[in-house]
């Protein structure tokens, strides 16, 4: 017991460093934001997507206590990294490479497969572009991807609690890159790690632009996987759906894309004279 309550400070001590940052975030973006949103979609984006936080954060604290991720820390004992101790310093810089790529995959699956875009596609409905779109996700988004991190500590063999550490310390860099600001030398830092020029690709309404720029923290992926676009989209968000308050954004899920084309259809256009 002693050992899971000294385990879960780290997670605890990086959350609330990121839950700063974000908060400092806000006040630069208000101060000096990149691309100035009118007051009803910027209040609309920050209020949607803290609700939709909240309520990810009540259901998935309820699933994890329980869920398969500290279960399957039982069966990590002869992942890849499992022969480094836990304090190890080499092991928690592998863990973190590898679970950086790990998501990286998952988010480009999060494209590629039309189920799980179903669910994806509502943190790219935000009309906006700052700190509190990487909130923006829908709870089934975020309770499908538990499985596939469940995978990853049991074939990398690291600690569950490891893997919540890094979680967090992503959450930073995930706050930082939906940030509205921008920053001398801001090209030079993108060499390296995601930065809000990189990722505002990736919220392109346009789906040749938003395909790109899916690393979380590290830009090497993209750039080794052949997935990174440097450009400034025109528009933010989707298309043809759009989702402003929570209950919109929950049921946006259900709704596709080609599902609204048809009904569109069936709506008789009218003739100019």
């Amino acid at each position: 017991m002693q050992n899971e309550t000294a385990n879960m400070v780290p997670s605890q001590l990086f959350f609330g460093l990121a839950i700063l940052a974000f908060m400092a975030l806000l006040v630069i973006e208000k101060l000096k934001p990149y691309r100035r949103f009118t007051n009803k979609v910027d209040k609309a984006s920050i209020v949607t997507n803290t609700t939709a936080f909240l309520f990810n954060n009540i259901i998935l604290t309820a699933l994890r206590a329980t869920s398969l991720f500290f279960v399957a820390q039982q069966y990590s004992s002869h992942g890849f990294l499992s022969g480094m101790g836990n304090n190890n310093p080499v092991k928690w810089i592998f863990a973190f490479l590898l679970y950086d790529l790990a998501i990286y995959f998952w988010h480009v699956i999060s494209h590629k497969y039309v189920f799980l875009w179903r669910f994806h596609k509502v943190h790219h409905s935000d009309k906006s572009f700052n700190a509190s779109t990487g909130f923006r996700f829908h709870v089934f988004d975020l309770f499908l991807e538990i499985p596939y991190k469940c995978l990853f500590v049991i074939l990398i063999g690291v600690d569950a609690y490891l893997v919540l550490a890094i979680e967090t310390i992503q959450l930073f860099f995930i706050f930082f890159h939906h940030a509205n600001i921008t920053f001398e030398r801001e090209k030079q830092l993108s060499e390296y790690i995601i930065t809000p020029s990189l990722h505002r690709t990736h919220h392109s309404t346009l789906r040749s632009e938003h395909d790109s720029n899916y690393g979380i923290v590290l830009a090497f992926w993209d750039k080794l996987f052949g997935t990174r676009k440097e450009l400034v989209p025109e528009k933010i968000g989707l298309d043809i759906v759009v989702a402003e308050n929570f209950t919109q954004l929950f049921f946006l899920a259900f709704i596709t894309e080609r599902n609204i084309k048809k009904i569109l259809h069936l709506i008789p256009k009218g003739r100019n004279k």
